[in-house]
């Protein structure tokens, strides 16, 4: 398809070399057989006007947007073999030399070889003409398809109007997927194609693909169930808006033209799922297309104002005109100069050079840019740039002048106004990336049959790497200037203008994509001496230039952040002006609209602001994708500063300042980390500290808060304290209780201190040990204290190698065992106590542990149970006396049968106390279960066993307690029923 694309683009150069007005061209294409094919013969018939190809038909039956292989082949063996085609006279000529034998011979033989297809309609005109009343008749002469058109009737190129909107339609249908997107973009190409060619059928295929977008079902389905479009499919009705814009400001339509068209915009305008300008939310901006005197309806009351769709700015352009003779001066000259003027104001025509200026709402402006250029008249089109980016760099400078005039009020009061309403970055006419596009195409050095479709190609995916070059421009701009710095220049502009981040998700996510991709464009070009002053510059005044600027001292709370760009112009400056790259970058850190707004004249916080409009609280979509950017922009500046002490400082102070995300700090203080340690150098100290700084502020902004990361976070902040050193590891401890939770402090912090990796890593001697493992004991004993139910178990485990540590951290068990500890713990810290072989210290716990537990009759599944066995294994292990100590605990503690039983079991297998204290074996008899103290426990047993069999027989109904009554007294009379009696 790409072949008849480039033969079709030859073939209308071609034509307007050799065809004449009035031309019909026939013949037959013969198609040579393929492997799976026969071949195939094509009757094609085409035919021409004024340099046009105005129909086509072919017997191919192929049905497509762009003419088929035939009609392409037909055309070119007539351009390149004329001779071998016959030239003929108008049918009408040839039937005027024929006799009237002549002529019904003619007629008989035509209708003879194509009887079936023509002698309907002969017979039909044959009585007509036979008719003196008929409307043949009364019309001299007949048509002649041959002859060609009048010379006042319409000529335009070839479109099958129906193939257009069955291909539009398919696209749609797809829902985006099997590449319908980049199809549809191809479309918009071709339509920019046609219209820069001045071919009418531009705004032809544009109504008829709007109107198959119109027709799109999603569009009721989605406003019904208030769900957005995807994002691509946005786009491409913002693309589709854009070019109604294009074909509106057409220099030279007509005005029946334009107003055909409007009638048309406001028509689909006026339809309910017509999609809004800025996605799913309206927008409440006030019309600024119309922003010049010769808008009709620049006074519109707002509270009227319906919502603004994708054709809103098309249907408002069509109030435009182009008759300024300011303007045409402008576009038609590169002389129109007045180097006499004076006039100083703010609107005044040209500037002190005497070179002309252009005053208009800029997205308006450069709509005519685009329009100029889209129609094919690009030296307009960059003429009109010119002067609108000499335009702003003077209201640029009016405007710094105008700030240093009030910037000592200005910043005493801390409040700043709305300096602009729409951004032009991100705004639905693309004006910045107009201004830039239409300038860098005039720098270009590409191959020249390259150049004329660049565009298209650019679309089409085939876009090659293209070189810019400095091109001086003759006129209007300052000595050693070049079209490549000014289109440098106005993105440096627009990048930097303060702007109000607009309502809705749609909105934000254009703000940030046209930001990135405008910076990718820059990215592409090659930073000389030349344009680095152009960078200087522009740092300069957006860091001076107050409330203009995206980058001055005083913002407003809702200014879209500077972080990306910001970025871009500190990677940019850094080899070049490293003072002026981190002041820059320092000051675009900020992100006031998490910040608390502070009362107007707080000297003490100047930066934040009061809010010109109090009760506008907007949801920012897009402030995870923001924060990691002014995360991105913080590490790029760690990266750079390693070995700098004083930068690094600074870099960290506004990090702590500006990052309210503990994830996004957490993620710097990772990177200063791997930066600090890397393989092939010595650890930086001072990043490793900065390191270690930033840390320690996520500990302490997480510490009372719930954050699934946290271990992770804990762990790593040892790591590195331990890279930093052993005074790193001692102050960490010794603050743990405000950058740790007790049970952190205890199982991760010292353990990880006192373990042997720790200490190798370190290299510490025996004094650093003790005096280390002195601070880990100290924060134990301190956590077990604050919280004994999580860090008790630990805070042993960590004493076991000091006595007084250890006794101190048992007491605190022994505390705590009677108010705040649960069976499970004190159970779990005794049988600690018995592996490490202290016996009666795990006794004395598990009776502790006995009085808080309470097991029912029917919780015989229970997990404390194994609790109790092993508790009651030990007392008996220890003797008769501990024994009988514990029993009562059981009684009073367990109420399931089957449970004391096994206990009672148990008891009667063994001797008490046979391994006793200090391993003294002793030699006594067997327990009775008539004495004390089993006793006590066969009764309890007994009783538990009659309760639970009491209390599932309350549970059952009448019919079955008889049965079950019945049963036991036969049970009673059997043998096992008098074992029951004897044991009772």
């Amino acid at each position: 398809m790409n072949v008849v694309i480039e033969r079709q683009r030859g073939l209308v150069n071609w034509l307007f070399l050799f065809s004449r007005p009035g031309f019909h061209l026939s013949g037959t294409v013969t198609e040579p057989a393929m492997q799976s094919e026969p071949e195939t013969v094509c009757n094609v018939a085409i035919s021409f006007d004024r340099c046009k190809i105005t129909s086509v038909t072919c017997s191919c039956g192929n049905k497509d947007i762009f003419y088929c292989a035939h009609v392409v082949a037909l055309s070119l063996y007539r351009i390149r073999k004329p001779d071998q085609v016959k030239l003929h006279l108008p049918i009408s000529e040839t039937l005027f030399q024929m006799n009237r034998d002549q002529l019904q011979k003619f007629v008989q033989y035509l209708i003879t070889v194509h009887h079936t297809e023509v002698l309907p309609t002969a017979q039909k005109l044959a009585d007509e003409i036979l008719s003196q009343n008929s409307e043949i008749n009364q019309v001299h002469g007949a048509p002649d398809p041959t002859a060609g058109a009048s010379i006042d009737d319409e000529n335009c190129w070839h479109l099958d109007e129906e193939q257009v909107q069955e291909q539009v339609k398919i696209f749609l249908s797809q829902g985006g997927y099997h590449g319908s997107g980049k199809q549809l973009n191809l479309l918009f190409a071709k339509v920019r194609e046609m219209l820069k060619m001045r071919d009418s059928n531009g705004a032809r295929m544009l109504t008829l693909i709007t109107e198959q977008f119109m027709a799109d079902p999603r569009l009721a389905l989605w406003r019904q169930q208030g769900t957005a479009m995807t994002d691509k499919y946005r786009q491409l009705w913002d693309e589709l808006g854009a070019l109604w814009m294009c074909i509106v400001l057409n220099p030279h339509c007509k005005l029946e033209q334009k107003a055909s068209w409007l009638k048309q915009l406001k028509k689909w305008n006026s339809v309910d799922v017509c999609p809004w300008e800025d996605g799913n939310h309206g927008n409440e901006l006030p019309n600024l297309t119309n922003a010049l005197p010769q808008g009709a309806n620049a006074n519109q009351d707002s509270s009227n104002r319906p919502h603004r769709t994708v054709f809103t700015r098309a249907i408002e352009a069509c109030d435009l005109h182009w008759q300024d003779s300011h303007l045409q001066h402008i576009i038609s000259s590169d002389l129109y100069t007045n180097y006499c003027y004076h006039d100083d104001t703010e609107n005044s025509l040209f500037d002190s050079h005497g070179w002309p200026l252009w005053h208009e709402h800029v997205p308006t402006a450069c709509a005519r840019v685009d329009a100029l250029r889209s129609h094919g008249y690009p030296r307009e089109a960059l003429r009109l740039a010119i002067a609108i980016v000499n335009t702003l760099r003077r209201q640029q400078q009016k405007q710094l002048e105008m700030f240093r005039a009030q910037k000592k009020e200005l910043l005493h009061k801390g409040v700043t106004s709305i300096t602009n309403l729409e951004g032009w970055v991100g705004h639905p006419l693309d004006p910045v990336g107009t201004l830039f596009s239409s300038l860098m195409e005039a720098c270009r050095v590409d191959d020249e049959s390259f150049h004329g479709f660049s565009d298209f190609m650019e679309n089409m995916g085939q876009c090659k790497s293209l070189e810019y070059q400095h091109l001086p421009a003759h006129k209007f701009l300052e000595e050693g200037e070049s079209y490549l710095t000014l289109a440098v220049e106005v993105a440096l502009i627009g990048l930097g203008q303060q702007r109000i981040m607009p309502d809705g998700l749609y909105a934000q996510e254009k703000v940030c994509r046209n930001e990135e991709q405008l910076i990718s464009k820059l990215q592409e070009i090659e930073l000389d001496d030349t344009l680095v002053k152009i960078f200087r510059k522009q740092a300069v005044f957006l860091l001076e230039a107050g409330p203009y600027s995206g980058l001055g001292e005083v913002i407003h709370r809702e200014s879209v952040p500077m972080h990306t760009f910001a970025k871009y112009l500190f990677t940019s400056l850094l080899p070049h002006d490293a003072e002026l790259a981190y002041k820059t970058a320092l000051r675009a850190m900020r992100l006031l609209v998490l910040e608390s707004t502070a009362p107007s004249g707080d000297m003490s916080r100047p930066h934040h602001i009061a809010s010109v409009v109090p009760n506008r609280y907007p949801r920012w979509f897009t402030l995870s994708h923001i924060e990691s950017q002014q995360c991105e922009l913080a590490s790029t500046m760690l990266t750079a500063a390693k070995g700098d002490v004083r930068r690094l400082e600074t870099v960290l102070e506004s990090i702590q300042k500006n990052i309210h995300s503990s994830s996004h700090i957490f993620k710097l203080a990772q990177d200063a980390f791997k930066i600090a340690t890397l393989m092939d150098s010595l650890p930086d100290i001072t990043l490793l500290k900065v390191s270690l700084e930033l840390g320690l502020q996520v500990m302490r902004m997480t510490l009372s808060t719930l954050n699934w990361r946290r271990r992770e976070m804990v762990r790593w902040l040892v790591t590195c304290a331990t890279e930093v050193g052993v005074y790193a590891l001692d102050s960490i401890m010794q603050n743990w209780f405000t950058l740790f939770t007790p049970t952190e402090a205890t199982s991760i912090v010292a353990t990880t201190v006192m373990s042997n990796s720790t200490i190798v890593r370190l290299h510490l001697d025996c004094h650093q040990q003790e005096k280390l493992a002195g601070s880990a004991r100290t924060l134990a004993l301190q956590c077990a204290m604050k919280d004994p139910q999580n860090c008790a178990l630990s805070a042993l485990t960590l004493c076991e190698k000091d006595h007084i540590a250890f006794e101190t951290a048992y007491q605190i068990v022994l505390d705590a065992a009677t108010t705040g500890m649960s069976y499970s713990q004190l159970f779990t810290i005794a049988r600690y106590m018995e592996h490490r072989g202290y016996p009666m210290r795990a006794y004395k716990l598990a009776t502790l542990a006995m009085t808080h537990l309470n097991l029912s009759y029917n919780q015989d599944t229970h997990p404390a149970i194994n609790d109790v066995l092993w508790a009651c294994a030990l007392s008996h292990s220890l003797g008769k006396n501990e024994l009988a100590a514990i029993i009562p605990l059981v009684v009073k503690s367990v109420k399931c049968a089957t449970v004391l039983s096994d206990i009672l079991r148990r008891c009667t297998l063994t001797t008490p106390g046979m391994v006793g204290l200090h391993g003294r074996r002793n030699s006594g008899k067997l327990m009775s279960l008539d004495k004390a103290p089993l006793r006590q426990l066969l009764d309890a047993t007994i009783g538990a066993y009659i309760n639970t069999t009491h209390s599932r027989l309350t549970h059952i109904s009448p019919r079955h307690y008889n049965l079950t009554t019945k049963l036991f007294i036969i049970l009673l009379n059997t043998n096992f029923g008098y074992s029951i009696v004897s044991l009772l």
